[in-house]
């Protein structure tokens, strides 16, 4: 774990930069829906909530970004984006199989290595 945590910043700046690409879903969050689930939602209240989760997520990615450059923050950050990551990987497992043959299932892997990469970090700085 000593040897992950020594890798935190480029752990941070790697998951950040790809995290942040959700602002995607902000932008065309029809676009986003069908690539990542395989369907669209309509009206609304599907567009409001659709581009708030793709601000919400892609701002975990700026804050992966920034706490890469910010030491004190760290431990803070890759708990909360963490957090959020191991609450969407829950969801999707609870509720959503279906969806994993789309691009949800690469998030999911994704998302697992990034959350197993972050504890691993926090792990890591503990002990130091």
């Amino acid at each position: 774990m000593h040897v992950v945590s020594r890798q935190t910043k480029p752990i941070m700046l790697i998951s950040g930069l790809l995290t942040l690409t959700m602002i995607y879903a902000a932008v065309a969050p029809q676009a986003a829906l069908q690539g990542m689930f395989g369907e669209t939602l309509s009206g609304p209240l599907a567009e409001i909530i659709t581009r708030n989760w793709g601000a919400l997520i892609a701002i975990g990615g700026a804050m992966l970004i920034w706490g890469a450059f910010h030491p004190a923050v760290q431990g803070m950050v890759l708990m909360a984006v963490g957090g959020s990551k191991l609450v969407f990987i829950a969801l999707v497992l609870i509720y959503g199989r279906a969806f994993m043959t789309h691009q949800a299932g690469i998030a999911i892997a994704l998302d697992a290595l990034w959350v197993v990469l972050f504890a691993a970090c926090l792990i890591g700085q503990r002990r130091n």
